[in-house]
């Protein structure tokens, strides 16, 4: 089969590789029918991710149909399903508090050494995002093994509604979602968000849903600024604006009632921490680039709430702790339990509550991965979020 495979920074490629096969009971096969890049690979795909291996397969956003299930599986060949990002194996202390994105059972435990050196835990089994994560094989392939097929894939018995409705299902929207729901947003909240890419948009939409008043959205894309205010938001470009001084003055000196951090450890932007964490990094001396993290603790009203989706890998220094404390924040941050949110967000997609299509700017066929990766990190103005579409002919179309 042909999949989306990782050899070193800013070279992915399309090969051919054997296809999946049961190996367990609980597993199924799935044909992928849609999967997409997530601002998440374009980590591996700078290299800021360890312990991947040549070869790896990527892609953790993806849905298909049923072709082969094991014996202990609760889904069957034809049906369709969307499958999360996260392996969770349903019965463990952490799957039994609905913490799924916590399984203790999901990462082989051969991977899990790795995450306990550096984070005091394993880390999660995750779909195509590193040994580290379990070293399975991810979704943007034609077709994938799902392990713990009981647990997490939602079956879509809906044939009416299109793959572009429920497909980010499997990430962003349910990390959007949790976003805003640790954000523990209020009637009348004012909600700023860093970030106006796929989990930063969907925050935005989250946030309004959950009552907040005014969520402001932060970004220097003129595109993304653009659909953050479709959804209601004001916005600002720190490119053309001080963020924090800006908040201030929309705040009357307060400051947001809460703060979602949808950034990460890829932070841009020509500020004198940010250069300094890049020359940090790229010299082996340091790991994330924090400046939006520190940006929202100090604008951040005293007493307000944190919420920290975005992805951070490492150590870093200069990290306001004291202002943390000092003013009284809540901070709440983790990889999402995608199976808690799955029935309640499609259930407001099928009844048109929540739209999830307005991002998809691109499709493109599986073998035009690599161009999509390439012009997803470089043009992330134009091209906010790419679908890929196995069996689709070369050459990417607009949406």
């Amino acid at each position: 089969m042909k999949a989306i495979t990782w050899h070193g920074k800013h070279d992915v490629r399309c090969d051919t590789v054997d296809d999946p096969a049961i190996v367990n009971p609980r597993d199924a096969i799935i044909r992928v029918t849609s999967t997409a890049i997530c601002g998440s690979d374009l980590h591996l795909y700078d290299g800021y991710i360890p312990t991947m291996q040549k070869g790896d397969i990527l892609g953790h956003e993806f849905m298909g149909e049923v072709v082969e299930a094991g014996p202990k599986s609760s889904l069957k060949a034809g049906q369709r399903v969307v499958v999360p990002f996260t392996i969770s194996c349903g019965s463990c202390y952490h799957c039994s508090k609905t913490q799924y994105s916590a399984c203790e059972n999901a990462n082989p435990a051969d991977n899990q050494d790795i995450g306990r050196e550096g984070y005091g835990h394993p880390m999660p089994g995750l779909f195509g995002y590193s040994h580290m994560t379990g070293g399975y094989a991810g979704g943007q392939a034609e077709y994938v093994r799902v392990p713990f097929s009981d647990v997490g894939p939602l079956v879509i018995p809906d044939e009416s509604i299109p793959d572009d409705k429920v497909l980010f299902l499997s990430d962003i929207l349910p990390t959007g979602w949790m976003a805003a729901e640790n954000a523990e947003i209020e009637p009348g909240d004012t909600v700023a968000v860093w970030g106006c890419g796929p989990v930063g948009l969907f925050a935005v939409q989250s946030a309004f849903l959950m009552g907040a008043e005014r969520v402001i959205a932060i970004d220097h894309f003129p595109r993304r600024l653009e659909l953050a205010r479709k959804f209601g938001a004001e916005t600002i470009n720190f490119e053309e604006s001080k963020v924090y001084e800006a908040l201030m003055e929309m705040t009357g000196g307060i400051g947001p009632d809460a703060a979602i951090d949808c950034v990460g450890l890829e932070a841009h932007g020509a500020f004198a921490d940010n250069i300094i964490d890049q020359i940090k990094a790229s010299t082996f001396l340091g790991t994330d680039r924090i400046h939006a993290i520190r940006q929202v603790i100090l604008a951040t009203r005293k007493g307000g709430r944190v919420s920290m989706p975005a992805v951070y890998g490492g150590f870093v220094d200069k990290f306001p702790l004291g202002a943390l404390m000092e003013k009284g924040l809540t901070l709440k941050t983790g990889q999402t339990h995608v199976q808690r949110y799955l029935q309640p967000l499609y259930a407001a997609i099928a009844e048109d509550k929540i739209d999830s299509t307005f991002l998809i700017s691109h499709r493109m066929a599986l073998e035009d991965g690599p161009l999509g990766y390439q012009k997803f990190h470089d043009e992330q103005d134009s091209y906010t979020k790419i679908v890929l579409k196995p069996g689709q002919a070369a050459g990417a179309t607009a949406a």
